[in-house]
């Protein structure tokens, strides 16, 4: 009668039965238990949070304090009730968070920020070099962070997951932005984005073949739109040719042709990330004046300088001006038009790092490990480690790799 228990089966049972909810989680012995701050964003145009309330359920379960800046999640509808809910601390002043080893954030932190965290804390957050100076760099250095940027974190196989995810949302939404402009109610031509029986289809031309040009063009697409796309690398358009699974208008940037199409374009949207940070014009000042009245631009790479020679930067309370009878929207910041979403994406990616950080012992021991998550420090401890950024700031490099290697020996 007793041999059922002698091989612990009973026991397993009676463990689930009364206790399903509340058996603790294991936890590896290099398992570090993180201090998480999460403060509510200052910038105008900044609506989006880095982390939603069930992950924070999840870092919490898995022996993390996470503590949530009263408001930080009001503007992307998370409320201060429901991070609470899942265990998270609400805190009432700025410096409570930031004194936190480890800072999430969406914009950049000012430099009254920086000065409330503890030295070597982490610091993830975006780096938005365009609105950079050494003086911020410097400021950071002095304050020995590891800082992370989202623009330069890698995953595991090479790729950028929280540039793609952001492009996809923009992509996404530029074609809702171009139906809305496109509307009289908006003094545009008053044309559907896309076609119906017997009427033909609005025409729209993207500049640039990456991840904001491919879901472009499923939205365009999906409307009935005619599309046209235009790059200079040739392996961005077959790739995006494979990927919708059909064949679309492509070209390189021939001038005569790119001047063509966009003159007779309804919609002209601006898709280029450019490489090293160095803005090229591709649309100039004439080929806009030669546009229909009441077409519609949306400059997407605004942020880095623009490729439309007419843009200039708008904001999301102010998003469109006209010129030369043309709409032009160039808010930087497009996935803040809809931050639930993209606060949802941002969240996915940070959270399984922030899990794996805590499993490996802290941030620097992970990135001691984590090759991959390298790449997205640039600054470490005292020292630059970006040599873009230090080029582009005119200052002293380090390459991170040389701390790693003095670890080891």
């Amino acid at each position: 009668m007793n041999e059922p228990s002698k091989s612990g089966f009973a026991q397993l049972a009676q463990e689930q039965t009364l206790y399903p909810q509340e058996s603790p989680a294991k936890i590896s012995k290099r398992h570090k238990s993180m201090q998480i701050g999460v403060p509510k964003e200052m910038a105008d145009q900044e609506k989006r949070v880095p982390i939603k309330p069930s992950s924070v359920g999840v870092l919490v379960a898995n022996g993390h304090q996470v503590i949530v800046e009263s408001g930080a999640g009001d503007s992307a509808n998370f409320s201060d009730q429901e991070y609470s809910d899942v265990g998270a601390q609400i805190a009432y002043s700025p410096k409570e968070v930031f004194e936190c080893r480890t800072v999430l954030k969406v914009e950049p932190p000012t430099l009254e920020e920086i000065e409330m965290m503890k030295p070597g804390s982490t610091l993830i957050s975006a780096f938005q070099a365009g609105k950079q100076n050494a003086a911020y760099l410097e400021t950071i250095n002095r304050k020995r962070l590891i800082a992370i940027a989202y623009e330069f974190i890698k995953d595991k196989v090479g790729g950028l997951p929280l540039v793609r995810a952001m492009s996809e949302v923009a992509g996404s939404t530029v074609m809702v932005i171009a139906a809305e402009y496109l509307s009289s109610s908006n003094h545009g031509r008053g044309v559907i984005l896309g076609g119906i029986t017997g009427v033909p289809p609005t025409r729209v031309v993207i500049i640039g073949g990456g991840t904001v040009a491919e879901f472009a063009v499923r939205a365009a697409l999906g409307h009935g739109a005619e599309v046209r796309v235009f790059d200079n690398q040739i392996y961005k358009m077959r790739r995006l040719k494979h990927t919708l699974g059909q064949e679309i208008y492509t070209s390189t940037y021939d001038q005569t042709l790119l001047e063509k199409e966009v003159r007779e374009a309804d919609v002209l949207i601006g898709a280029v990330r450019f490489e090293k940070g160095q803005n090229k014009i591709l649309v100039t000042e004439d080929m806009v004046m030669g546009m229909k009245p009441g077409s519609v631009i949306i400059d997407v790479s605004i942020d880095q300088g623009g490729c439309i020679e007419t843009a200039e930067l708008t904001t999301h309370k102010r998003p469109v001006f006209v010129k030369y009878d043309v709409t032009h929207y160039c808010v930087p910041n497009i996935a803040s038009r809809v931050p639930r979403t993209a606060s949802l994406a941002i969240s996915n990616i940070l959270t399984p790092i922030l899990l794996d950080a805590g499993d490996c012992g802290g941030f620097d021991e992970m990135i001691y490990r984590h090759q991959w998550l390298q790449k997205g420090v640039y600054s470490y401890k005292g020292s630059l480690t970006s040599l873009a950024l230090a080029k582009r700031f005119n200052m002293a490099f380090k390459d991170i790799s040389l701390f790693m290697a003095a670890r080891i020996s």
